[in-house]
């Protein structure tokens, strides 16, 4: 696997809707100096339409917008980035990881009723709280080879982006969960 570079590194902030993605990625990012992208602004138009009609998308859904995060990924090489993907499925981390494989992953974990709670009170964004559950079933944690750690997304964001940052800075060996 390729060495992570702890001053420009590609990071993607993953896990289910509510998670914290968007909040800790922009934090990460600010804290880090680096660029920070949303995969949701990559969604074709007809994933998010479905979405927000509470209809859970397919893997074929999903395959070109996967494709994109990749390349937007891909294309931060030099700069660093850090980006919010829900990246639910190894395969869909796979994808990503086919345009750089020195990727990062920071999967922020929490219980389903945190999750909901949080779904609740946001009201500018597609992702209906009928679709949590289908989240939940999708959800592969991270595998023991997968470069990237988890944490509990109802610590602080100073916290999370405390612990990344020092993982980030660790050992190759040592980042993994």
């Amino acid at each position: 696997m390729t060495v992570l570079t702890a001053s420009r590194p590609l990071v993607v902030v993953m896990g289910v809707a509510g998670s914290g993605k968007s909040t800790v990625g922009a934090a990460l990012a600010d804290r880090l100096r680096l660029p920070f992208g949303d995969a949701d602004d990559l969604h074709p138009s007809a994933n998010v339409e479905k979405m927000s009609q509470g209809i859970p998308l397919t893997d074929e859904d999903r395959a070109p917008w996967l494709d994109a995060v990749g390349e937007e990924i891909a294309r931060h090489r030099v700069p660093g980035l850090v980006i919010a993907c829900s990246a639910l499925k190894v395969a869909y981390r796979d994808v990503l990881r086919a345009h750089a494989p020195e990727v990062f992953f920071l999967h922020l974990e929490t219980t389903k009723r945190v999750l909901a709670q949080r779904m609740l009170v946001r009201s500018e964004h597609f992702m209906p709280l009928a679709l949590l559950n289908s989240q939940l079933d999708t959800l592969e944690p991270l595998a023991g080879d997968e470069n990237g750690f988890a944490i509990d997304a109802r610590r602080s964001v100073d916290e999370i982006i405390g612990a990344a940052e020092r993982v980030l800075r660790a050992e190759p060996a040592a980042r993994r969960s």
